[in-house]
């Protein structure tokens, strides 16, 4: 019974304002991506971004090409024995 009272004293501590502050970063973020130094927005965040932006493209492409297989093999005449 004890543990129940001692629920909306957590609850209110874990959602006060007070109890965290976050930094903003949001204009360090704006600063690199709206410099012009030629590269696409996609890319600009770094390394990481290169890397899934290869990998998203890779998969696709492999996607679509394994789609076209099937319906290249589904569109030929079977052969009857």
């Amino acid at each position: 019974m004890n543990q129940l009272l001692k629920v909306p004293v957590l609850a209110s501590r874990a959602f006060s304002s007070s109890a965290r502050q976050m930094r903003n970063r949001v204009p360090e973020a704006q600063k690199l991506f709206q410099e012009d130094n030629g590269l696409p927005v996609h890319i600009k965040g770094g390394t990481l971004d290169v890397l899934l932006y290869r990998a998203t493209m890779t998969i696709a492409l492999t996607g679509t090409c394994y789609s076209l297989y099937w319906l290249f093999t589904a569109s030929m005449p079977q052969k009857k024995a």
